[in-house]
């Protein structure tokens, strides 16, 4: 089911060319926090035009509800029940793995990833270099990214000594106490020298931007930015001046990266996604309610409510999507990956979860494959399922202690924002959810699973 004879043309020499594809990654932005998902408070004006230009998603789903897992999820075109890193840990993607980006580079794509990883420390097998990436600069480690003022970053598998100096705190976290170079803005400038460089090749970017993610070892005042403009003479706490300043600030680059792409003239030939990897965080001073950063729906970071784990996705490639549209297809990162084969002329590897949602992008929602079910498994806080089958999501709580423990029972066209357990009125329903939640775990042995 591919669209490709929709959108290829002729470049150069009358040599097929490929379309640009650029993921850009927010970090603990919710579902709420955009202007175009309803934001009122917070300024995002280049976002909520690339929404109008491009596709808004409105059933679209993050990996995990945390960090690392999501962005396997992402990379891998797997769920959690399957994919190789399921928590945030220090475990690496093995050689074995099979990345988005190994197999764009087959389609002749350069590969570059800028931001934030979290699949592989250093001198380990998941680094961005052993994973399909030709360029990557950012951050390696997790709670490395925190400190948006740090002492160094890496270039491929080279450290690059920053100006800023810090106090270690739960290392490689760390607080900085001489703040010169502001993590973010050394990515935007990265971003666009990476499509400068290679405005002849099919490339794909993935930038992975580390906004608006607290700076956690900074407790109360972990919601780092250079300025609180546009927002500085508002009565808001300052955690929250610096939750609305970081998104204006990641807006504005967005910006950038548009006007970048017109003046190079490829903006026709590219494909930008934009998507959070998780619902919104509380930390570091952070409050999701204050925004209502998780808008109509319930719970945030770390819940497998739809708060958690619904993100926004907005996709825009003039003249291929319809400016202005909306989908209320139920999609997830593990399709991204499919989605990118389907654009690149790949069959995509065996064993995947994710089907590809290039029909929609393209306006061919008749053609579009369905999910029979979205999965997610959590392994914190007592271990948590959530499954999404039609309509109907089910939350199992405490697995941990009890494998076979209640599910709880939600109709998300009528109740979006899970306020009514129906379960005891729906146990055929519920009987469905348990046995996907059964047969969709396969064991890991860095996630146990109660028995």
């Amino acid at each position: 089911m591919s669209g490709c004879g929709a959108w290829r043309r002729l470049g150069r020499g009358g040599v097929v060319r490929k379309p640009n594809i650029i993921f850009i990654l927010a970090d603990d932005l919710g579902y709420g926090d955009l202007g175009c998902y309803g934001q009122q408070a917070i300024q995002t004006p280049s976002l909520d035009r690339m929404a109008s230009e491009g596709m808004i998603f409105t059933n679209h789903y993050a990996g995990s509800t945390v960090c690392a897992p999501s962005r396997c999820c992402l990379m891998t075109g797997k769920h959690t029940g399957h994919a190789y890193v399921r928590g945030n840990a220090r475990v690496p993607l093995r050689p074995g793995d099979v990345t988005v980006a190994e197999l764009l580079k087959q389609a002749g794509y350069t590969t570059g990833i800028i931001g934030k990883w979290g699949l592989g420390e250093p001198e380990t097998t998941g680094i961005p270099n052993r994973q399909g990436f030709d360029y990557w600069f950012g951050y390696l480690n997790q709670r490395h990214a925190h400190n948006y003022y740090p002492e160094y970053l890496w270039r491929n598998e080279e450290k690059v000594a920053l100006d800023n100096e810090e106090r270690p705190v739960n290392p490689p976290g760390g607080v900085a106490t001489k703040r010169v170079q502001y993590s973010h803005d050394l990515f935007a400038i990265e971003a666009l020298s990476f499509i400068e460089r290679h405005r002849e090749d099919p490339f794909f970017l993935y930038l992975a931007f580390t906004i608006p993610h607290a700076n956690n070892e900074a407790k109360g005042e972990g919601m780092e930015v250079p300025s609180y403009v546009p927002y500085t003479d508002e009565s808001w706490p300052d955690p929250q001046k610096g939750h609305a300043a970081m998104i204006t600030r990641m807006d504005a680059d967005v910006g950038r990266l548009f006007e970048k792409l017109k003046a190079l003239g490829i903006d026709d030939d590219t494909l930008v996604l934009f998507s959070s990897d998780n619902g919104p965080h509380k930390e570091g001073g952070g409050d999701p309610a204050f925004f209502n950063s998780s808008g109509p729906l319930r719970g945030y970071k770390r819940a497998l409510y739809e708060g958690g784990i619904r993100v926004p996705l907005i996709a825009r490639w003039p003249g291929k999507i319809e400016a202005g549209s909306g989908t209320d297809h139920v999609s997830a990162f593990w399709d991204f990956l499919p989605t990118c084969c389907d654009l690149a002329g790949l069959v995509p590897p065996e064993g995947i979860d994710g089907l590809s949602m290039l029909p929609t992008l393209l306006g061919s929602s008749g053609r579009q494959r369905q999910h029979r079910f979205l999965y997610w498994e959590f392994h914190e806080q007592g271990k948590k399922q959530a499954v999404r089958m039609g309509d109907w999501k089910g939350v199992r709580l405490n697995v941990a202690k009890e494998p076979d423990g209640p599910i709880e029972l939600y109709h998300l066209e009528l109740d979006p924002g899970e306020t009514t357990d129906l379960a005891t009125d729906h146990p055929e329903v519920v009987a469905q959810i348990a046995d996907i939640m059964r047969t969709a775990h396969t064991p890991s042995e860095h996630w146990p699973w109660p028995a």
